[in-house]
């Protein structure tokens, strides 16, 4: 076995790490069991919600089922990783410290990954913790069937033979719960399962009209429960909005916004 002339790093063994990672993990999943926030899902308006949140000292926790964070901001459009942002939405670029060029009036161009990478990074830095390889299986609901939490799982068991998949989730508390799924919707989908809502499903694409939409539906639409993002077309009936973003950061925004608000009423 090949030997270093020279130690360059500290001597620290396999046993170690591996309880670095178990131990650390355990304390922060242990931590965030209850939160004030849980997001789920961590594409560019989860990620925007939760930085809103964090940066007002709010604690929130945002689980991912993939291993990477991020959603679509990373690619754009068609695998292209160039994402575009129609006005006024450039403007949320400028804070992040993202460039971007204008290729047109009102429309604006970045790259996909590092525009992805400064909004995740502005997440980290304001306080927002992540469970990735979670997936969302089910609500929490308390008297009137308030949203009080969510019930999750690791992504993985879903690709298990059905006949072994009889692996529990658990269950986290918190005082607000944030649809920001995508198209997918799987919060809300819960309430519609249940007949406590109705989600008609997104409708076909008109990027001009979708966008504003988008930001005006951003709300609490049952107790405990807000949507932002694409999963507002979905639980609303919107028309989907195409490969630009702009909606998907002003509408994480504005959740922040109204999660703030319905925090001081508790």
């Amino acid at each position: 076995m090949a030997k270093t002339k020279k130690r360059i790093f500290e001597s620290v063994g396999e046993k170690e790490v591996t309880r670095a990672i178990v131990e650390t993990f355990a304390k922060q999943f242990k931590e965030y069991v209850e939160s004030d926030v849980i997001i789920v899902g961590a594409g560019p308006s989860g990620l925007m919600a939760g930085r809103e949140l964090a940066k007002k000292k709010v604690k929130t926790f945002i689980i991912e089922r993939n291993n990477y964070l991020g959603g679509g901001f990373w690619i754009g459009g068609y695998l292209m990783n160039k994402v575009t942002v129609r006005a006024p939405g450039q403007e949320v670029l400028k804070e992040l410290g993202i460039p971007f060029e204008e290729y047109t009036k009102g429309l604006y161009v970045a790259d996909g990954p590092h525009a992805c990478s400064k909004l995740i990074a502005a997440s980290c830095d304001a306080g927002v913790k992540f469970a990735n390889m979670t997936i969302f299986d089910d609500l929490v609901l308390r008297e009137d069937n308030r949203v009080a939490g969510a019930v999750v799982n690791w992504t993985p068991v879903t690709a298990l033979p059905r006949e072994i998949t009889c692996v529990d989730p658990v269950a986290l508390e918190s005082k607000v719960v944030v649809d920001a799924s995508g198209h997918d919707a799987c919060v809300v989908r819960k309430l519609e399962e249940r007949g406590l809502i109705k989600m008609p499903g997104f409708g076909a694409m008109w990027v001009e009209h979708s966008e504003d939409l988008v930001v005006e539906h951003t709300k609490e639409v049952h107790p405990g429960l807000v949507v932002c993002g694409m999963s507002t077309t979905t639980t609303f009936g919107l028309p989907r909005m195409g490969p630009t973003f702009g909606a998907m950061l002003l509408s994480g925004k504005k959740a922040g916004s109204v999660i703030l608000d319905i925090l001081k009423k508790m």
